[in-house]
C-alpha cells in the first residue's frame, strides 16, 4: 500500500532544524526583513537559481558555494535585491555570509544567501552587520513563520507549508516557504524559495530529484512573463529523521520525490494566487502538440499574453487572443484542428466558434479559478502552466518604485 502524505495544519520545522526573523531596517516600515536558517547537523544541500544572463550577486556567491557542499545555513534579506551593484554588490554578499558565519560558528562558504527587493540600489550593509548578532540569538525551532515573513517583498501574505510522510520506515517532514508576487515568469519564476528536511538521502540524489520537481511546478507558473535576477530554490536534508537512505529507482526515493513535490506544487500555486493585483488563478492545460515542448510553448504564450490576462480581468470568453497567442507560439499548429475550452464548455472546434452561448462561457471565466484548455489534435504532447489575470492593480503597483526610492534618500 502507498505511504501516505499528509499536510500538516501549521508549518513546522524539522528536526534538527532553526529559523528566524527579524527587522534589521532595510525596510524603512520596519517590517521584518532579515532571516536566517541553520541546521544543527551536517546537511547535503540542492539548488536552482535564475536563468537570467544578469545574476545578482547573492546568486553567483550561492553558486560557488554549493559547488563546494556542505552547506549549513542561509541568511536571506529583502527590500533590496543587491543586483547590479558591482564588485560592492559581491562583496556585500559575502560580508552577508561572514557576518552569519561569524555568529553561528561556521564558514562562510557553508552559508547561501539570497536577497530580494529593488534592483540596482546598494545594500545598507552595515544594518545587515548590526542585525546579525540579534537575529542569531532568536534562532528557534518555532522560527519559521518569522523567517517566512522576513522574506516577503510585494507578497500580501506570507506562504509556508508543510508534509510529513514515512521513508525507509521513519517519519519524515519536508517543510518550505516561497515569497513572490510579481516578476514571475517559467524557467525559474521570479521568487525565492527554502525547503527543509531531516530526511537521510544521498546529494546526488536530492539535486537530481530538486531540479526535476522545480521543473514540474516553479517553472510551471508566470504572474507577468517576467524574469528576475534573484531568483533561487533550496532544500536542505539534515538527516536526523534516521530514515534509510533511499536507493536509487526505489520506492523509498520516489515517495520521498512524489512528497517533495507536493509542498512545491502548493507553494507554486500560492504564488500565483497572491500575484501582485490578481484576481484570478487560471490553470492552462494544453494537449494534442505534436511534442511536450510545442505544449509548453503554447501554453507560455497564452499564460504571459497581456491581451488574454485582460481579458481575463474582465471576464471576457476572448477565444480569439487565446488562438492568436497559439499561431505565435512557435509551435507546430494546423489552424483547422485547434479546440478551445473553458473550463468543461467549448468556446472553439477546429479553429472556429463552437455554438456554446457567450453568456455561459462568460459565467466559466467570471469565476475565481478556471480551466483553460487548449487541444492542437496533432500529437501527444502536454504541458500545464498556473497563471493569474493581469489588473489595473497591477499597473498601479509597478508604476513606480525606483525613483521613489532614489528621492527618498
Amino acid at each position: 500500500m502507498a505511504e501516505i502524505i499528509t499536510k500538516l495544519r501549521t508549518a513546522r520545522l524539522p528536526f534538527g532544524f532553526r529559523a528566524a526573523g527579524i527587522s534589521s531596517g532595510i525596510k524603512e516600515n520596519g517590517a521584518k526583513d532579515l532571516g536566517i536558517v541553520i541546521s544543527d547537523f551536517p546537511t547535503v544541500s540542492a539548488a536552482t537559481f535564475t536563468t537570467n544572463r544578469i545574476k545578482a550577486a547573492p546568486v553567483r556567491l550561492s553558486q560557488r558555494h554549493l559547488r563546494r557542499g556542505d552547506i549549513r545555513a542561509l541568511i536571506v534579506n529583502s527590500g533590496n535585491a543587491n543586483a547590479c551593484n558591482g564588485k560592492q554588490g559581491f562583496n556585500d554578499a559575502k560580508l552577508m555570509t561572514q557576518f552569519a558565519a561569524s555568529s553561528l560558528g561556521l564558514e562562510a562558504r557553508q552559508i547561501f544567501v539570497c536577497s530580494t527587493g529593488i534592483i540596482g540600489y546598494p545594500l545598507p550593509i552595515e544594518k545587515v552587520r548590526r542585525a546579525t548578532p540579534k537575529i542569531v540569538e532568536k534562532l528557534r525551532v518555532s522560527g519559521w513563520k518569522d523567517f517566512s515573513r522576513s522574506i516577503m517583498t510585494s507578497d500580501k501574505v506570507n506562504k509556508v507549508c508543510s508534509v510529513k510522510t514515512l521513508i525507509g520506515g521513519k517519519e519524515i517532514t519536508i517543510t518550505g516557504t516561497a515569497k513572490g508576487s510579481g516578476m514571475i515568469a517559467p524557467n525559474m519564476a521570479t521568487m525565492l524559495a527554502f525547503f527543509v528536511t531531516d530526511a537521510a538521502i544521498s546529494e546526488t540524489d536530492l539535486r537530481e530529484n530538486t531540479k526535476l520537481v522545480v521543473n514540474e511546478t516553479f517553472n510551471c507558473i508566470s504572474v507577468d512573463g517576467d524574469m528576475s535576477t534573484n531568483d533561487t530554490v533550496v532544500v536542505l536534508a539534515n538527516g536526523a529523521a534516521k530514515n534509510r537512505r533511499p536507493k536509487k529507482g526505489s520506492k523509498d526515493l520516489n515517495h520521498f520525490t512524489e512528497a517533495l513535490k507536493n509542498v512545491m506544487l502548493d507553494l507554486a500555486k500560492q504564488l500565483v494566487r497572491d500575484g501582485e493585483g490578481a484576481s484570478k488563478f487560471i490553470r492552462i492545460e494544453v494537449e494534442g502538440a505534436s511534442s511536450d515542448l510545442d505544449a509548453k510553448k503554447v501554453a507560455r504564450a497564452v499564460a504571459e499574453s497581456s491581451l488574454v490576462k485582460c481579458s481575463w480581468n474582465g471576464s471576457d470568453p476572448n477565444w480569439g487572443r487565446v488562438i492568436d497567442a497559439v499561431g505565435y507560439s512557435g509551435a507546430r499548429v494546423d489552424e483547422n484542428k485547434v479546440d478551445i475550452y473553458f473550463g468543461p464548455l467549448a468556446a472553439a472546434i477546429n479553429g472556429v466558434v463552437a455554438p456554446t452561448p457567450i453568456g455561459k462561457l462568460k459565467a466559466q471565466v467570471s469565476k475565481k479559478e478556471f480551466t483553460l484548455r487548449i487541444n492542437l489534435n496533432i500529437g501527444k504532447g502536454v504541458h500545464r502552466v498556473f497563471t493569474s489575470d493581469l489588473s489595473e492593480e497591477y499597473v498601479a503597483y509597478n508604476r513606480l518604485e525606483y525613483a521613489l526610492k532614489i528621492q527618498g534618500r
